[in-house]
This record gives structure tokens, sequence and C-alpha cells, in this order.
């Protein structure tokens, strides 16, 4: 039982889920003390440390938390889940689902949301790159001798921590809670300290010191703001990760441990700045006054930072399964890593080149400072998608007026924009990165969703209709030989062109014949009493309807067998699969095509290089004849 749906009085099981989703949810934004304040005083675009400016990003620092983190996601955004999912995918899915719009409105809604997901692989980048290059740098800080080797060793970290993904994290999971329980009161053990020394930074709570900064620096505080904005990176992972632990869970984790330890842990930043301008070169590893304490202090956030990339690493290969079931991205090899969550996978594609990126990034960049330059814009993007999609949620499911739903979108897009336009001057200092890095994913989602969309078109323009062919065996037909014939159909009222050849080459048909349609809808998963529907027609022929949600894992054997329940019993060894294998032509130029040329050559690389149905639905190999054909889109 989850956190959400458990008893209010099982206060127990609250915490305890409330424990673990530390360990999930919040190492991004945990995380984030490493760098913030260093690169707001000491980064691209310093500011004077004075207590005008330092209270003033405190105060900011403070502000944005609140609105952004929590009144947008754990209050708000969190409420608007693809039942009890959440995601950028999820919120996709669910805002399509609810809005009554035009095609176009509804295209657009579509690509904001792929573009989004996009998004996410550039963090899922540069996060493991920052995080962990910003925890080795407190290396140097204890001796400069350390310096040429900050380097060799997050980059041998990055790579051990790649290397490990195939293993999957259920053995050390249980782990990640505690140890970010206790990187979480460190900080705020830290940053007490320093607030004691000097209180009157506890006055940056009052939003007249941001405003005023604002009002009397504005040139400096809008640059500040793209370094600002480091502070609530993470904080979409609130709503990514919802559906593991529960909106309860995460509300009870931030606001009771995290939002207070971590803004104390700015608070003591910030004091210490005051007390000692010179701590800018590295002000959160010099609140630790000993070099005693701080190799401690590195290995400790070294271990946070690995938890946060883990985090990260995780949802991109759970964004990639989403992606696949929702026909945004053709099949890939997925492994499940425990046989207990169905969550742990293993995408070994996506892993080696989110390394192969993570390294180039780590050499390109050199420092977690230079890389603060393309953190940020990418988040600032997602976040505002976020906001745009849940406006049509809120509106459509929660019935909000259009006064009241356009409120909440102009106060929140109105901070997200701040965010983003300053964060848009570091698009040439580095910010090109993750804007590249989403556009190319956003270029392979949208191609391969439209191939498969305008290949399904071509398919079924040349359908012969079920009934018709049905209806034709009665008057005589082709030998009838015995066993089970399986057949998977995009179309389950038209024949399937693997039927078809197969009846033009053997001129066989079985005696049973079983037209297989797999329908992935935009919910989380489908209850397996609801897995599968069965529909009896005549000439010994069947139709299977198998639902799956986006999280689901695809399972066709085990599928079959729940048809027992409903009057169809197959025996293995009597079955064989025919599977339709196209091969996809490229249309030539002169000829006129709804996909551009250079989309349609990309699309039949995709299509070639996809695993086969029979990997991906767990079809046994030695059943399958697979017949092709060739199809040219339209």
């Amino acid at each position: 039982m989850s956190a959400e749906n458990a008893p209010h009085g099982d206060k127990s099981g609250l915490a305890a889920t409330a424990l673990a989703a530390m360990g999930v949810v919040f190492g991004d934004i945990g995380t984030s003390p490493l760098y913030t304040m260093k690169e707001v005083f000491g980064g691209h675009h310093p500011l004077p440390i004075d207590a005008d400016s330092v209270l003033g990003i405190l105060s900011l620092v403070f502000w944005a938390l609140t609105i952004t983190v929590s009144l947008k996601y754990v209050l708000f955004i969190t409420r608007a889940d693809n039942k009890g999912e959440g995601g950028i995918m999820a919120l996709t899915a669910l805002a399509l689902r609810t809005a009554n719009a035009s095609p176009r409105v509804l295209w657009m809604m579509s690509a904001l949301g792929i573009f989004g997901a996009a998004l996410f692989y550039g963090d899922a980048v540069i996060t493991p790159a920052m995080s962990v290059l910003a925890a080795i740098e407190g290396l140097k800080v204890v001796t400069p001798l350390f310096d040429p080797y900050v380097l060799p060793i997050t980059i041998t970290i990055l790579v051990a921590l790649f290397v490990f993904q195939r293993h999957g994290t259920a053995a050390v999971g249980a782990l990640f809670g505690p140890v970010m329980l206790f990187w979480f009161a460190t900080l705020g053990a830290l940053g007490l300290w320093h607030v004691i020394q000097h209180p009157a930074v506890l006055l940056a709570i009052n939003p007249w010191y941001a405003l005023s900064f604002i009002f009397e620096h504005q040139g400096l505080a809008f640059l500040a703001l793209g370094s600002v904005v480091l502070a609530i990176t993470g904080g979409e992972a609130l709503y990514a990760d919802m559906g593991h632990f529960g909106r309860r869970s995460i509300k009870w984790a931030w606001f009771a441990c995290v939002f207070p330890l971590l803004y104390l842990n700015y608070l003591g930043q910030g004091a210490l700045l005051l007390a000692d301008p010179t701590a800018v070169e590295n002000p959160f590893f010099l609140m630790v006054p000993s070099d005693v304490f701080r190799i401690p202090l590195v290995v400790l956030s070294t271990v946070a930072t690995v938890i946060a990339s883990q985090a990260v690493i995780s949802g991109a290969f759970s964004l990639t399964s989403q992606a696949m079931q929702l026909g945004y991205c053709p099949r890939i090899r997925v492994n499940f890593t425990s046989e207990r969550e169905k969550g742990q996978i293993y995408v070994p594609n996506i892993n080696w080149l989110l390394l192969g990126a993570v390294i180039i990034v780590v050499l390109g960049f050199r420092s977690s400072s230079n890389l603060a330059s393309a953190y940020g814009i990418a988040v600032t993007l997602t976040m505002m998608i976020d906001t745009i999609l849940a406006f049509v949620v809120v509106h459509a499911m929660w019935k909000w007026s259009w006064p009241r739903a356009a409120l909440f979108l102009v106060f929140f897009v109105a901070v997200d924009f701040a965010f983003f336009s300053a964060n848009v001057i570091k698009v040439l200092d580095g910010g090109w990165f993750p804007l590249t890095l989403g556009l190319s994913v956003y270029l392979l989602l949208s191609t391969w969703k439209l191939g498969r969309r305008l290949l399904y078109e071509k398919l079924k323009q040349d359908t012969v209709p079920l009934e018709a062919f049905i209806a034709s065996l009665t008057t005589g037909g082709p030998h009838r030989v015995g066993g089970t014939g399986v057949f998977l159909t995009a179309t389950p009222d038209g024949v399937p062109r693997a039927l078809l050849h197969n009846l033009y080459h053997n001129k066989v048909l079985h005696e049973r014949v079983v037209l297989m349609h797999v329908d992935v809808e935009d919910v989380p998963r489908i209850a397996e009493s609801e897995r599968v529907r069965v529909e009896t027609l005549t000439a010994g022929f069947n139709r299977v309807f198998v639902r799956y949600g986006f999280k689901d894992e695809p399972d066709l054997p085990r599928a079959m067998e729940q048809c027992a329940g409903h009057g169809l019993v197959f025996e293995m060894m009597e079955t064989s699969f025919f599977l339709g294998r196209e091969t996809v032509v490229t249309m030539p130029i002169s000829r006129r095509s709804r996909m551009a040329q250079w989309r349609q050559v990309l699309f039949t690389w995709m299509f070639r290089n996809a695993d086969p149905a029979t990997a991906f639905f767990k079809i046994p190999p030695n059943r399958v004849i697979e017949l092709g054909a060739q199809v040219e889109l339209s």
C-alpha cells in the first residue's frame, strides 16, 4: 500500500515512504547548495558581496523555492495526476485526453509534451556531470594539489555509476533514503552553525529584500536570476516521481524536512559570505572550518551526487520505456532488473549514449562553473511546458473557470519566463548544449511518431475487410491445417497482411485463427482483470484485444494464458505466430509526400534498427514466422 492510499493514521507507513522519497525525488534539488551560491557570487556574472546583495539573493532563493517548488509543483501540479502517475509524458497524455480542442491545438500540446520529454535527456546528461564535478571540486578546497585530479576522479566515478546500471538499484536502493536524510541533516547543521553567528540573514525570508534588490539593481538582478534558478533545478522531479511514492509522502518530506534544511544551508552560506567574502571561492565546503572535516564532507557530497545522478538516469530509462509504449520511440531492448519493483529497468542503448555524452560534457566544460552556463535553460523550459499543460488539465478536469485557470497560468508562467529569459543569455556560453540535445531528441521522437502514423494509414488503405474475408470462406477456401495461427494486427477490423501473404505463398489456413490487437492506452497501468477481451467469430476465427498502460510490461504469452478465462485456450507447442515485417522504402524526391525526404531517411533508419516485436512482446522466437513486404510512405 502506497502512502497516498494508506490510512491517514498510518504514520509509520507515511514516514517510511517519505524517507524513501528522499533518496529518489530530492537528490537533484538537494545537491544544489554545492554550486548555487558559488555561481551567484563568483561565477561568470558575479555580484558584489554586501548585505543588500546577499540578503536579496537569499530572499530570491527562498521565494523561488516557495513559488515554483512548494506552490506550483507540490501543492498544484502533483494534483494533476494520471491515475497516480506524474511526469511530462503522463501529463501530456492527460492533457490530450481531457482537452476538448481542435486537432491543431491537440497537435501543439502533443508537440510541447514531446519537446519537454526531449529536454529531460539534456538534464539527464548535465545533472550527473554538474553535481559530481561540483562535489569533487571540494578537494581543491582541502589543498590545491588535488586540482589536476578533479577531472580524472569525476570521470572514474561517472563511468562506475553507468557501468553499475545493468545490475539495477534494488540491492542498494534501500540505503538511498537514509543517506540522503543524513545529507539534509548535514546541510541543516552546517547552515544553522553559521546562522547562529549571523542571525541577521533570517531577514531574507521577507520578500521586500528580493523586491528591493530587483528594483535597485535591475541589470544585476536579471543576470543573477540565471544563477538563482540553480536552486530549483530538480523541482520538476517531485512530479515526475510521484507515481513511486504518492503525493502525500512527497509533500510531507518536502515541507517537514527537505525545504527547511535546504534553505537553512543557503542562509548559512550567506552568513559565511558576509563574515568572510573570500569564502566565495567555494562557500559550501568552506562552511566547514577545518580540512580534517572537509574530506569527509567531500565523500558525503560525492555519495549524495551519485544518488541524485542515479535518480535522473533511472528517470531517463523510465521515460524511454513510456515513449516506446506511447509510440514515440522505436522498440529497443529493456531489461527488468528487479522481480519485485516494476519501475526497476535498464535500457542499455540509452545508458551508453548517456555515458558518452556525460564524458564529453565533463571534458568539454571542465568545471562546475562552466557547466552552470549550460544548466538551467532546459529545466526552465520544461517547467514552463509543465505549467501550460497543467493549465489545460485544471480547466478541463477540475472545472476551473477560464479567468481562474488563466490566473493560474499567468502567475506561474510569469515566474517561469523570468527564469528562462535570464538563462537565454547563457546560450552562447553553454546553454546551446541542452537545447541542441533536446531538439535532436525531439526530432527523433516526432519523426518516429509521424512515420508510424503514415505507415499505419498506408497499411490500412490496403487492408481487406475482415467480415467480407470470413464470409468468402463459407463458399470454399484454402486447405485448413491443424493448430492455431496467431496474427498480430494493428487494424482489428481488417485482415492482417501477414495472413494474406501466408495464403498467397503457402495456400493454407490454420483450423483456428486468432487475430491479436495490442493497444497501449494513455494511462499508467491496466488492471490484470481488464487485460484481455476475446471475441469468437465464425469459420474458426477469434479476435483478442490486449490492453496495456504506458508503464506496463508487455508480455503476450502471459496475456494468452489469461484468455483461458474467456474460453480460448492456447497450446503453445501447437501455436504459430505470424508477424508482418515491413520494409520502409523512401519515396523519390520527385514525388510529393507528407514527410520531408530527410525525415523519411531518418525514419527508415530507425525502423530498420528497431528491436523485433518478438523480443518486445516476449514471443517465443522458435514459434514465429515473419512475412515481409515493402511499403512506401505517402
